[in-house]
């Protein structure tokens, strides 16, 4: 390629190792999107037609599976199509700059849905008397809208300034989709005021999204405490678990892979990283929010047996 050309389209390296570790590899994950796209399926279905779990927290759980949904089709895929064909894969620069769109856009959004989840779990157990007026269902569909308008608006600028630059150095991308932090690496250009602009976003979307997540938990964790049964205690505190665990294992992963000055790390550590944001954690998810939550289970059950009983006939 030429040192003054600008790339057409990259070519993902994608994992190393033999064609029978490759294997392996496609049959783990395969597993693990399988069960990602069940399991959250199954949630948004519940959600939609069991009664009992008509109420704002699981009106956004069911967004919060679509988003998980959307978010691993568009990298595992690719992945998984990578790991069967020997040799690189190919992307165009047109798909690649819709690749980064999308996970970006829906990675925000779902940060914007986690928070509101936050606030929700707030007003419920601290203002249990107002909850119906506060987080009624006008209010939680303008959330759900904002939510999404949010991830979509916010990350037209980072992706725009990103491709922006030539990536005359290769075309070669050592990931398996196109991450932004190895696409500034193939840069010719000064990417630096750039890294710091994106920097400063990722800093002001999660930790923005973070912070009314440890008020509101802040909150709620004064107001169990304060509560004169154990009963009463732990009832509170179950309804916020799975919302918890979530928050810990999701952000965690994102601030390990985007809240960092320099964006151009090692390949191998954004391999890693990525793997828990896009395999693992929407993995997990589903386990998190039927295991740890009883009025999931109950539905669950009932409507399982509901539908062998409908098998039997």
């Amino acid at each position: 390629m030429s040192n003054h050309s600008s790339a057409t389209e990259f070519c993902l390296l994608g994992f190393s190792g033999s064609q029978e570790l490759h294997h392996l590899l496609f049959a783990v994950f395969f597993l693990f999107y399988s069960v990602t796209l069940m399991g959250n399926a199954v949630i948004i279905v519940i959600v939609s037609v069991d009664k009992r779990l008509q109420s704002p927290m699981y009106f956004f759980l069911g967004h919060l599976s679509i988003l998980e949904i959307l978010l691993t089709s568009i990298i595992v895929p690719g992945m998984l199509w990578g790991l069967l064909l020997p040799g690189m894969q190919t992307i165009s620069l047109t798909a690649c700059v819709a690749q980064v769109f999308l996970y970006l856009a829906l990675g925000t959004t779902e940060f914007a849905i986690v928070g509101a989840m936050a606030v929700d779990r707030y007003v419920a157990v601290c203002h249990p008397l107002r909850y119906n007026i506060i987080m009624n269902s006008q209010t939680c569909i303008w959330v759900v809208i904002a939510s999404w308008l949010f991830g979509l608006f916010s990350e037209i600028w980072p992706v725009y300034a990103t491709f922006q630059f030539t990536f005359c150095k290769s075309n070669v991308l050592d990931h398996f989709y196109c991450d932004r932090a190895q696409l500034l690496r193939l840069s010719c250009d000064d990417t630096l005021f750039t890294e710091f602009v994106l920097f400063l976003m990722a800093v002001f979307i999660i930790i923005g999204s973070l912070a009314p997540t440890i008020v509101s938990y802040t909150y709620i964790i004064f107001t169990i405490l304060r509560m004169p049964t154990a009963s009463g205690r732990r009832k509170a505190f179950s309804t916020c678990a799975s919302h918890i665990t979530f928050v810990v294992i999701g952000y965690g992963s994102c601030l390990f892979l985007y809240v960092k000055p320099k964006q151009t790390q090692a390949a191998e550590y954004n391999k890693v990283v990525s793997l828990l944001i896009y395999v693992l954690t929407p993995f997990l998810n589903p386990f998190i929010f039927t295991l740890r939550n009883d009025k999931v289970k109950e539905a669950l059950q009932d409507n399982m047996k509901h539908c062998c009983q409908l098998f039997k006939k």
